[in-house]
């Protein structure tokens, strides 16, 4: 995305009051304890089994590793896991 337009995004966005996550295409992640984490505004799944989970970002990578990991929903731009999560590791692009 340009700067301008990503500029514009970000001022669009406080002007109209809109969050940050809905005009910027930047993921909105809730986690309930270390068992369940809901991500909205994924790229899909990179990599899935038991113990690690990485999915793809609009501006990077997300890995999940744990135990006993399961995608219980997963829609175009939704997915929910579940499971013992121990770590989050957020990624980031370089080109920023």
């Amino acid at each position: 995305m340009g700067r301008f337009r990503k500029k514009l995004n970000q001022w669009t966005a406080q002007v109209i009051d809109l969050p940050p996550d809905v005009m910027l295409d930047i993921p909105r992640m809730t986690m309930v304890g270390n068992i369940r984490l809901y991500i909205e505004n994924h790229r899909g799944i990179v990599h899935f089994s038991e113990d690690r989970l990485k999915l793809a970002l609009s501006n990077g990578f997300l890995e999940l590793n744990g135990k006993e990991l399961v995608v219980r929903a997963i829609s175009a731009e939704e997915i929910l896991i579940e499971g013992l999560i121990s770590e989050l590791k957020y990624m980031m692009n370089e080109k920023r």
